[in-house]
């Protein structure tokens, strides 16, 4: 039982590492990219950021102080639904984000333009990479930022609008806002590029860490290759029976499921043993048990 709770823990602690690094990443873009050049993005962040550029105020406090209403009115309409992570990840995140503004100042107290003057989309670019990296790190960890999320949770409970629509709503109103501010339609464009690049690298990212490939080996040697790939690769094999349609005869199937990363590893163990067998590689998707992914029912 020890063990099992050391297990957990463990877990845990790494995951708050990667969330942690995750949130580092996301501030520093920000702080280094999209505030010196004036670019803005959806969710909560997003708020914050066309409040600061409006005010003044500076982007960590408007965050905080709209992530903790969203988080009372939340509690009061949908229960206690938010893990502790959703909370460590705002507070750390408004920490990060008053922290790399501090230490990036200039004499004059503003945010230098790193890559200077009129390099508006090449910031937009390396923030956008940056900012959905950090979020990427945090979503394929279980954690979360709160934000727009729980605003579209709010709203599906009353509207038959799904989460995924809701957040898209809410992000394009708070990017075309921002014109409102700068009376520029390119700050517009800005917002929406950074958006979709977002979007794109989280996409990459929570599917590569997540792909699984299935493998159907047949050959007469299938005892040895499920032995040797149970042993030397660590992954749980099973043997089928079969029928060759054509030779009548009777013959084991050996199915596995495994990581992408590691068929390389599978085809060499195979390739080691018997050179005839006859390989079947196909990518899975959904691949839930022990080992993988854990099965999450609401």
């Amino acid at each position: 039982m020890n063990k099992f709770y050391l297990a957990i823990t463990n877990r845990e602690l790494r995951d708050y590492i990667a969330i942690t690094f995750g949130l580092l990443c996301y501030a520093f873009g920000w702080a280094a990219f999209m505030l010196p050049y004036q670019i803005t993005t959806g969710g909560v962040t997003g708020i914050a950021a066309i409040i600061y550029y409006s005010t003044g105020i500076e982007i960590q406090i408007s965050y905080l102080i709209i992530n903790s209403v969203l988080l009372a009115v939340a509690l009061k309409i949908l229960g206690p639904k938010f893990s502790i992570k959703t909370i460590y990840a705002i507070l750390v995140l408004t920490f990060f984000l008053w922290f790399f503004q501090n230490i990036l100042k200039d004499d004059s107290g503003k945010l230098p333009q790193f890559l200077g003057v009129g390099q508006d989309f090449m910031a937009c670019v390396i923030g956008a990479s940056l900012l959905g990296f950090g979020v990427g790190i945090v979503f394929t960890n279980n954690g979360s930022t709160g934000g727009t999320d729980i605003i579209a949770l709010i709203v599906n409970k009353y509207k038959d609008v799904t989460l995924g629509r809701m957040i898209m709503y809410c992000d394009i109103i708070i990017i075309s806002s921002c014109y409102f501010i700068f009376h520029d339609w390119r700050r517009v464009v800005f917002g929406f590029v950074t958006l979709f690049i977002m979007s794109y690298i989280i996409d990459w990212l929570i599917n590569s860490t997540r792909q699984s490939v299935q493998f159907l080996i047949f050959s007469r040697k299938h005892e040895e290759i499920a032995e040797a790939i149970s042993n030397k690769v660590d992954r749980g094999v099973t043997l089928l029976d079969g029928k060759g349609w054509y030779s009548k005869q009777d013959i084991k199937v050996v199915v596995i499921l495994a990581k992408k990363s590691q068929s390389l590893d599978i085809f060499r163990v195979v390739k080691d043993i018997d050179q005839n067998a006859f390989i079947s590689q196909s990518n899975v998707v959904g691949v839930y048990g022990e080992g993988f992914d854990k099965l999450k029912i609401k």
